[in-house]
């Protein structure tokens, strides 16, 4: 069991978060742009796969998707 403590010994809010607070906003960014880099990919493959498709037409689509994607989902800039 646990050492026996007093209510009093917590202290709501003193503890320090600064790397829980980066780490969570590096996953948030990873998930964000691993969810772009995966709907870019699944674009290129089925306009490339798909009949009277064209890996030319897959990779221009991939790329503007891409483009838009990383103009759209970037951080606005801090103050």
């Amino acid at each position: 069991m646990a050492d026996q403590h007093d209510h009093d010994d917590y202290v709501r809010g003193t503890m320090e978060i600064g790397e829980q607070s980066s780490t969570y906003l590096l996953f948030l960014d990873m998930a964000k742009y691993g969810s772009l880099a995966i709907a870019a990919l699944l674009a290129l493959l089925t306009l490339w796969f798909m009949p009277a498709g064209s890996f030319i037409l897959g990779a221009i689509v991939a790329v503007v998707m891409l483009a838009g994607g990383i103009f759209f989902l970037r951080s606005p800039k801090k103050h």
